[in-house]
Order: structure tokens, then C-alpha cells, then sequence
């Protein structure tokens, strides 16, 4: 027998709301505590659709929730990249400062070919007679080079990289996603922790939370030994089970139409004269 205590936050809901809310808090938990930890985990990328999420977690509420956070989490990152922005508008002068720098000149495509993605950094269970509670917990955004879209995307005429060699791709590359690091990711590790957007993956991390100490603490009952990481999704699992390749197939085309796609007059920092550029992400 499990009792569930639940914060209902600013959240203001009550009657058949926050009975459907807090079942699908507890779906989560049972889906954590049934699914093996190495399993845990999503993957949204446009060249690796086979490793989108494993199979029985795609086909649960929790699944499908780390899938539509990770397609936000694209979505926001992008966006924060926009000249048009606050954030957008450092990132860019750096680059431009550095590729001048570097280059002599700013008339080159530079592209950003990266993975960003959300993984747990801190959590803390406070026990107290029989009952745990999460007390503290933080997520962590982290950003690597994507080497997979680094290979599909050179000599590509379209963003340009045909006009240099791999090495300088690469470079650039690297470049621009060391100032991602360093701008964009702290805007949107606040957002991620804080952020109205990212409420539901913190709540499906706390439900996590929740089944690790199950697992680790109490791993010898019977349930932990029938139904621990025994991959027994049977009640907590999707009446829809494509729902993963509608999120896969709507990612697609966001990728391909951008979240944003302008043409900009610019002060080029070489010349000091006025020049047009067009700035694309997919997301």
C-alpha cells in the first residue's frame, strides 16, 4: 500500500483536476520504479530516430512527457538564440567578434551543430517515520558538439559549409557552441528549474526521485523484487502507443521550418558598413 502526499503548488486545482493530475504524478512513480535505470532516458534527434526512447518507456505517460520537454527544451534553445533578443544578440557578437578575430573577416557561415540535454544534478529525500519526502532537487542543461549532424551537414549549399573545409565546419562549430555554453545555458538552466515550461519534467524528476529511493532503500519486499526494473508496464502505459513517432514527425517539421527565420541588416564590425544576413534554427 502506497499513500501518495501531494503538493499542489500554485496550481489552484481541485475536485476531478487534481485527481487526474495526481494520477498521473503516481503514474510517473510506478513507471520509474518499473523501468530499469538505464532506460531512463530520451534522445531527440533528427539522425537517430531508432534511439528516439526505449520501447516500453515510449509507450508510457512518463515516456511521453521526457519526449515533449525534450522537444521544448529544442524549441527554447533555439529561440534564445535569436538576434532579434536579448541573449541572441550577445551570442552573436561574439561570434562574430571571435570568427573576425580569427578569420579577418565575418562574410562566412557559421553554424552551430550541438546536443543539449537535461540531466539530474542534485536531489535530497528526507525520511521521517516511514515517510520520504523530496526535499531539494536541481536539473542541469548540458550541451556537447553533435557529430552525427556535423556528418550529414558538410558541403551542404544551403547554410554554406560547401564554401570551406571540414576542419574550419568543425572549428566554427566548436566556437560558437563554446559561447552557447556560456551564454544561452545559464538562461535556460533557470528556465528549467524555474520556468512555468519545464514544470512538468521537474515533476516527473521528482516522481523519479521518489522510485530510486524506493529502489535503493526497500529493494528487498516483494514488490521490489516482483516488479523493481521488471519492465511491467501493464496500467501505466499509453492507450496510443505511436505517440512517440507523432512527437518524433512534429519535430521534424519544426526543424525544417525554424523557430525563427529572418534576414537582418547588420553592422558588419570589419567594415563598419551595413550588410543583410539571414539567420536560421531549426531547433
Amino acid at each position: 500500500m502506497f499513500d501518495f502526499i501531494v503538493d499542489r503548488a500554485d496550481s489552484n486545482l481541485t475536485g476531478q483536476a487534481l485527481e487526474d493530475e495526481t494520477q498521473r504524478l503516481i503514474k510517473y512513480f510506478l513507471t520509474a520504479l518499473t523501468t530499469p535505470d538505464k532506460e531512463l532516458w530520451v534522445n531527440l534527434s533528427p539522425y537517430e530516430r531508432d534511439l528516439m526512447i526505449p520501447y516500453n518507456l515510449g509507450i508510457t505517460e512518463l515516456g511521453k512527457r521526457m519526449l515533449e520537454q525534450d522537444y521544448l527544451l529544442k524549441q527554447i534553445t533555439a529561440s534564445l538564440t535569436n538576434p532579434d533578443s536579448e541573449v541572441g544578440k550577445e551570442f552573436w557578437d561574439r561570434v562574430y567578434e571571435k570568427a573576425y578575430e580569427l578569420y579577418g573577416t565575418t562574410e562566412i557561415p557559421i553554424n552551430t551543430f550541438s546536443k543539449v540535454w537535461i540531466v539530474p544534478k542534485r536531489s535530497v529525500v528526507l525520511e521521517k517515520e516511514g515517510t520520504a519526502f523530496v526535499a531539494e532537487n536541481y536539473l542541469t542543461v548540458m550541451l556537447e558538439e553533435d557529430y552525427l549532424a556535423v556528418e550529414q551537414n558538410l558541403n551542404n549549399e544551403e547554410i554554406g559549409t560547401n564554401l570551406l573545409p571540414q576542419e574550419r565546419v568543425e572549428y566554427i562549430n566548436n566556437l560558437s557552441a563554446e559561447f552557447v555554453k556560456e551564454i544561452v545555458l545559464p538562461e535556460l538552466e533557470r528556465e528549467v528549474n524555474e520556468g512555468k515550461n519545464f514544470a512538468p519534467i521537474r515533476q516527473a524528476f521528482n516522481s523519479v526521485i521518489l522510485a530510486t529511493w524506493y529502489k535503493q532503500r526497500l529493494k528487498d519486499s516483494l514488490l521490489g523484487q516482483i516488479y523493481v526494473d521488471q519492465n511491467k508496464i501493464a496500467g501505466v502505459d499509453l492507450d496510443d502507443q505511436t505517440i512517440k513517432d507523432k512527437i518524433f514527425d512534429q519535430y521534424m517539421v519544426a526543424l525544417k521550418e525554424g523557430v525563427y527565420n529572418i534576414i537582418k541588416d547588420d553592422i558588419d564590425i570589419a567594415t563598419q558598413e551595413t550588410m543583410q544576413r539571414k539567420y536560421f534554427s531549426g531547433g
